[in-house]
């Protein structure tokens, strides 16, 4: 058995965690970026007349900053799944947790931007 391997060992190098870490949360990232995405688009098409008033270059420039912060708060994954992978959890087992935790994750982002949507943007639009 390969004890260098960070999937069998949970006292693997932080290298080793970090990349493989990586691999798994970086290419989840753009899905994630598309569920936002959509939600914002659903909400834009959704109730077009309200937001008419609202498409401004000011407002654009604030889901650009609101973007980079999600994509800021995505990256705090890691903070859960190195220390986990390293004194915890093994394997399979892990697996499932992360996925778990993609899902959990995701859907507090999707809550947190409807929210935002309907309680700062919504009702200054006339």
């Amino acid at each position: 058995m390969d004890t260098r391997n960070p999937v069998q060992s949970p006292s693997s190098p932080l290298p080793e965690l970090l990349h493989d870490a990586i691999r798994y949360w970086e290419p989840r990232r753009i899905v994630y970026n598309l569920v936002l995405t959509a939600v914002v688009i659903a909400w834009l098409v959704l109730t077009w007349p309200h937001f008419r008033d609202a498409a401004t270059l000011s407002s654009l420039l604030k889901l650009v900053v609101l973007g980079l912060l999600a994509n800021a708060c995505y990256c705090a994954a890691y903070l859960v799944d190195i220390p986990m992978r390293r004194w915890t959890f093994r394997g399979v087992a892990w697996q499932r947790w992360r996925s778990g935790l993609y899902l959990a994750g995701t859907l507090f982002a999707v809550a947190l931007a409807n929210y935002w949507i309907v309680d700062e943007i919504y009702p200054f639009v006339h």
